[in-house]
């Protein structure tokens, strides 16, 4: 896909993007995807969990990172045509075993090579905080 992604930016666009990828595999759920913004989330399914019968980190990350990087796409400058995550850190405050979770997704800086996105993952039960999650986006231009 190249040219002018932000003309393309509805609930339904992006919920299609993930279908046969890891987002539609593992069930993430988009609610809002807008330039500098993305919230999504997640029923918790066995498949979710590490054998611990807790939530596995990589589940969390792939909700937190899915929902930067939509948002990411949502808010590429002009002459932009994709991006690609060169760093991501999480940071694990609690868990969860059941029912749902949820991702907010901020843009902190929007460059013209770089984005930065902040995310909070809550358990949708209680509301509590389960991960902060923080990523770099390196905006991709086409080549000459």
């Amino acid at each position: 896909m190249t040219g002018d992604l932000r003309l393309e930016i509805t609930l339904e666009h992006f919920q299609k993007r993930g279908e046969g990828r890891l987002p539609g595999f593992i069930g993430i759920e988009f609610i809002e995807v807008t330039p500098k913004r993305a919230v999504a989330r997640l029923e918790l399914r066995a498949h979710h969990l590490a054998p611990n019968g807790y939530l596995h980190a990589a589940t969390l990350v792939a909700l937190a990172d899915t929902a930067c990087g939509y948002g990411c796409i949502a808010s590429l400058p002009k002459g932009a045509e994709n991006f690609t995550t060169i760093e991501l850190k999480t940071n694990f405050l609690g868990t969860a075993r059941d029912g749902a979770i949820r991702v907010e997704a901020n843009l902190i800086h929007g460059g013209r090579t770089t984005q930065l996105w902040d995310a909070t993952v809550r358990d949708e039960t209680n509301d509590k905080v389960i991960a902060l999650f923080r990523c770099t986006q390196l905006i991709l231009y086409p080549r000459a």
